[in-house]
């Protein structure tokens, strides 16, 4: 790869398909009677046209409303910052929202960070030349130099930041350097190092982890000898963002896959990385599509 190359664009991808003039809303307010209502008949006025409509309540009685719609936006009668703007003097501040709006022609930036196991790395580059997945990715940062050929045989940047734990926190500053204003969103792909509270304060964009367990049961080093140890008849994984709380954020999408008595250590770990990557890959495919929306250490996924 030439110094020069575009990140994300010296493979072409195979299958994507060019987005469609879309929208994509999400909302989140105290329940009360006449939001649907409001929010489309809003964009009824305004020339949008509902393709996908998705809403929940915790309680109907006082709880809280999550709402996730698409829209097209083909016969739009305003520019999209008026229209951003009439939405929230017309709508959103008469209930009280919390939303957002997101356009399907600017892919969400995935910034991904990987350390020597490539098996979820790997899976999200693939995913996204196939275009099975809506984003682009800026950039690569590991801390060992092992994938480097792989990203750079997908065409993406590839820096890697060394840690020890007597530098990491000018590991983790030059890590932030790099990310800075060049993602949406941020993707642990099996990265070996816990974040700080300062990193994750300061990256200041959603981060998202894949954990090599059905949470919360096997965490720490080498989970699939300890679940061996303990004759276990399900091997899972857990994705979730991060938070300061060591692997107990928000959780976006866990599976499982039955084993039996005659599985050993090795087969245990392939089979469980098999359900890691699918499992991540659905978990930031749901996020890139807006589908997850964050209440309290819960999700609600669309």
């Amino acid at each position: 790869m030439t110094p020069d190359a575009r990140p994300d664009q010296s493979v072409p991808l195979a299958t994507a398909v060019q987005p469609a003039n879309t929208a994509r809303l999400t909302i989140s307010c105290p329940d009360r009677r006449g939001i649907v209502a409001a929010v489309s008949q809003f964009l009824h006025n305004h020339g949008a046209n509902i393709i996908h409509s998705d809403q929940h309540s915790t309680d109907p009685q006082g709880g809280q409303f999550f709402m996730r719609m698409e829209f097209h936006l083909d016969g739009l009668d305003m520019a999209r910052e008026p229209f951003e703007r009439a939405f929230a003097a017309v709508v959103a501040e008469r209930f009280g929202m919390d939303w957002h709006l997101w356009y399907s022609d600017r892919p969400k930036r995935m910034g991904l960070l990987v350390s020597q196991y490539d098996h979820c790395f790997l899976d999200l580059l693939w995913r996204r030349r196939r275009g099975e997945l809506d984003a682009h990715i800026p950039l690569i940062i590991s801390n060992h130099e092992l994938l480097r050929r792989d990203a750079e045989m997908f065409g993406v940047p590839f820096h890697v930041v060394p840690v020890t734990k007597e530098t990491k926190p000018q590991a983790e500053a030059e890590a932030l350097a790099l990310l800075k204003g060049q993602v949406d969103f941020v993707v642990l792909a099996r990265y070996m190092q816990i974040l700080s509270g300062d990193f994750l304060r300061e990256v200041g964009v959603p981060v998202i982890n894949i954990h090599h367990s059905f949470l919360p049961a096997f965490v720490g080093a080498n989970p699939y000898r300890a679940a061996f140890t303990r004759g276990v008849k399900l091997v899972g994984a857990t994705a979730h963002y991060v938070t300061e709380e060591l692997d107990a954020g928000p959780i976006i999408e866990q599976d499982v896959a039955r084993v039996t008595h005659r599985e050993t250590p090795e087969t245990l770990m392939r089979l469980g990385r098999d359900v890691e990557r699918q499992v991540l890959a659905r978990a930031v495919k749901a996020h890139v599509e807006d589908r997850v929306l964050v209440h309290g250490n819960k999700t609600m996924v669309f």
